[in-house]
């Protein structure tokens, strides 16, 4: 996993995984979220690529967006 760069300082993502039409997101309290094409959409998925890259913005996407729509949730 890539370590996210937080740039606001205040994000409860800690490192994130990318890969084609999915991403797994492991936040603070250990959990990882793993998102596809398939759950959460296509449209997501691109832009919570771009956001985990960026190191900003990935953890209020979720919770505003797509929440819910993973497809496992794991340690």
């Amino acid at each position: 996993m890539d370590r996210y760069k937080n740039l606001s300082a205040d994000s409860g993502v800690l490192a994130y995984e990318l890969s084609p039409g999915a991403i797994v997101v492991q936040f603070n309290n250990g959990w990882n979220y793993e998102y596809t094409d398939q759950s959460a959409g296509a449209s997501a998925i691109a832009t919570m690529h771009r956001l985990a890259r960026a190191g900003k913005g990935l953890s209020g996407f979720i919770s505003a967006n797509v929440r819910d729509a993973y497809v496992r949730k794991f340690r």
